[in-house]
């Protein structure tokens, strides 16, 4: 069986913990067996299970019923948990590349990337504002045909826009990009859900959705013509609705994904559903990718508190999708 690959993340984050914890549960939540990408010091300095290294992917499935399989890649530093350093950004990096290139070259099925620290990546040179362009340059998919969903067991969120400034918000969006972002939802939702008809619901910028351009004119002047340019494709485009009303039980049931204009609009409804269990997925790359929805959480980082509950999800998520894009690509094959 072809494993799942999941990078470590910040050596001195509470990405090694978690990992180390999740394969402790593996058989509780049914995992799909899988290896760790990063420093072995990480893992040892806040876990006491059993870790045995690996050469190559292929190995992983024989070691997964006893230890933890880890590809390493040394940070050449012994790690302090809640200490991060350029090394440590440096490996973390390192980490990803290796596993998305292991993802690329067919020899895992899924990646799984941990929280890194955007701010310590910055100090040695990274230039992407995160993981996800990062991921999406290696895979040759130019950023705006990519979708970063967050994905919970009740609630699926998009969010357009992403790390700016809000006040930046209005000026930055446009019909192109709703329009994009949307492409890629309904594509996404399909390969990576087997969902045949996709329903996306909009979500506008003011409050009210504009109140019929009384609180602002983006929803007439931008988002209603990249919707109608969307249904014109076929695609089942809704909105643009007002933001309070569109997250409750009710209305969760009409959509299979609330498409937002701003980083917060997205992601407050699904952390405030499903804090412990979301997942971050990134939609229209060539392989499938998920992440816990969470940070390094520097100041809880050996202290043995850290919930692995999103990092569950995350490597049961990238399962499921990479077993539905095989369907998926079956079904169009035929």
């Amino acid at each position: 069986m072809t494993p799942i690959a999941v990078s470590l993340g910040d050596p001195a984050g509470i990405g090694p913990e978690i990992t180390g914890k999740t394969w402790s549960e593996r058989y509780d939540h049914k995992l799909k067996p899988f290896f760790a990408v990063g420093d072995p010091g990480s893992v040892r300095a806040v876990w006491e299970g059993p870790v045995e290294k690996i050469g190559s992917p292929d190995e992983a499935e024989a070691v997964f019923d006893r230890a933890l399989p880890l590809l390493p890649v040394e940070s050449g530093e012994t790690v302090t948990p809640g200490v991060p350093t350029p090394e440590g950004a440096r490996c973390a990096l390192d980490s990803l590349e290796l596993a998305v290139g292991l993802a690329r070259s067919d020899a895992v099925q899924a990646v799984v990337t941990g929280p890194v620290s955007k701010s310590r990546l910055y100090d040695i040179g990274f230039t992407h504002p995160g993981q996800t362009e990062f991921v999406a340059e290696r895979c040759g998919v130019s950023r705006d045909n990519i979708a970063m969903m967050l994905a919970g067991p009740s609630l699926r969120t998009i969010p357009m826009t992403t790390h700016i400034p809000l006040r930046d918000v209005p000026d930055v969006i446009s019909i192109e990009m709703i329009v994009n972002k949307g492409r890629a939802a309904a594509r996404g939702l399909e390969r990576n859900f087997g969902i045949a008809e996709p329903r996306l619901a909009f979500a506008g910028l003011n409050p009210h959705a504009g109140e019929f351009g009384a609180l602002g004119r983006e929803e007439i002047d931008i988002v209603e013509p990249a919707l109608a340019q969307l249904r014109e494709e076929g695609l089942n485009a809704m909105g643009p609705f007002a933001a309070d009303t569109m997250f409750h039980p009710a209305a969760r049931e009409k959509y299979d994904v609330a498409l937002c204009l701003y980083h917060d609009q997205a992601l407050i409804p699904l952390k405030t559903l499903h804090f412990d269990e979301g997942v971050n997925l990134t939609l229209g790359l060539p392989i499938v990718r998920t992440s816990p929805d969470h940070g390094t959480a520097f100041e809880i980082a050996g202290k043995n508190i850290a919930n692995p509950g999103a990092t569950i999800a995350a490597i049961s998520l990238a399962a499921f999708c990479a077993e539905q894009r095989l369907v998926y690509e079956g079904s169009v094959a035929a």
